[in-house]
């Protein structure tokens, strides 16, 4: 911790202006910062990046998915909402590209967000065929017999109770057991992988415990659009057997933004996380009890070979003699 925070104090320091060749171009920047982690930890980086790469003044705007888009369509700024979950937006996003007033920069996590049903990596060496969804139905004593669901209230519930009754778990010895609280799903993982004991549930990615345990995705067919769509329908009445899909996620601009900030707009367009990578960042910010800009300075200085692929010559250069300042 120590040496992070040197690293922070080193990239608070003000570089000379000669140093920017776009200082000019870029100017005050506003962008959001949603209210969980990974969307917090992806600011922290794009600021800092903007900051001592490329001279911009950034102001963080405090928002959640919903607010974000709107203030974008009623006032035409942040100029750039990042981690935009769009299974979240409804149809305003899509109007605001029609009408010309936001541009998607690109996708923020590859390859997004990550849902699906999952074991631990040490029980699907010990027992290949638990790694598709027939060796588990095939095999329920080896898991324990229990699936641990979703909460209440939670869209993956839905999804994973359709899911459930469509390849008849019950039916097959598996007990499902709905989970009261993420954190009580986060525990029982946690729990089982201490200590090295069967577990096969439902999680999502970037997460911390994806981030901590390692686990291997169960197969679970195909993905199949109609068919999820279906299973995201509580009422519906044909449950099927498809996979989830990963969920796009990106960063958009306003279009005033892209036309007066082609540089910026170009590192937003590269700006791209690996779901796994972040989940792994979450785990060392949780581990280390650390904020989400020393999470992004831990980022910057372990990831060296993935966010210098984003910055142009000159902002590369300002990054690289920051951080070797610590």
């Amino acid at each position: 911790m120590k040496k992070l925070s040197l690293i922070l104090a080193a990239g608070a320091m003000t570089v000379p202006a000669t140093a920017y060749a776009q200082s000019d171009e870029c100017g005050s920047v506003s962008i959001t910062e949603m209210n969980w982690a990974s969307a917090q930890v992806v600011t922290s980086v794009a600021s800092f990046i903007m900051e001592q790469g490329y001279g911009c003044d950034v102001s963080v705007v405090s928002s959640d998915t919903i607010p974000a888009v709107t203030s974008v369509a009623e006032n035409g700024e942040p100029d750039i909402v990042t981690e935009l979950w769009l299974n979240s937006t409804g149809d305003t996003y899509d109007e605001l590209k029609n009408a010309g007033k936001v541009v998607e920069a690109g996708s923020v996590l590859d390859p997004g967000g990550v849902e699906g049903w999952w074991i631990p990596t040490y029980l699907a060496e010990e027992h290949p065929e638990l790694k598709t969804i027939e060796g588990i139905l095939e095999n329920p004593d080896l898991i324990d017999g229990r699936f641990y669901n979703c909460p209440e209230g939670w869209g993956c519930r839905v999804v994973s109770d359709n899911l459930s009754a469509a390849l008849d778990l019950e039916g097959n010895g598996i007990e499902v057991f709905n989970s009261g609280s993420g954190q009580v799903l986060a525990t029982s993982m946690a729990d089982a992988v201490l200590e090295e004991e069967p577990w096969f549930g439902y999680y999502w990615g970037p997460t911390v415990p994806l981030g901590k345990y390692d686990m291997t995705k169960v197969d679970l067919g195909e993905v199949n659009p109609e068919v999820h769509a279906r299973n995201q329908n509580a009422d519906t009445d044909n449950p099927g057997v498809s996979d989830f899909p990963a969920a796009p996620i990106v960063t958009a601009v306003t279009s005033t933004f892209q036309q007066s900030n082609p540089a910026v707009f170009e590192l937003m367009q590269n700006m791209t996380f690996k779901t796994s990578d972040m989940s792994a960042v979450l785990a060392w910010k949780d581990e280390n009890n650390a904020s989400a800009d020393e999470a992004a300075v831990y980022y910057l200085t372990n990831y060296k070979d993935q966010w210098k692929t984003w910055l142009d010559d000159s902002a590369e250069e300002n990054l690289v003699s920051i951080l070797n300042q610590s």
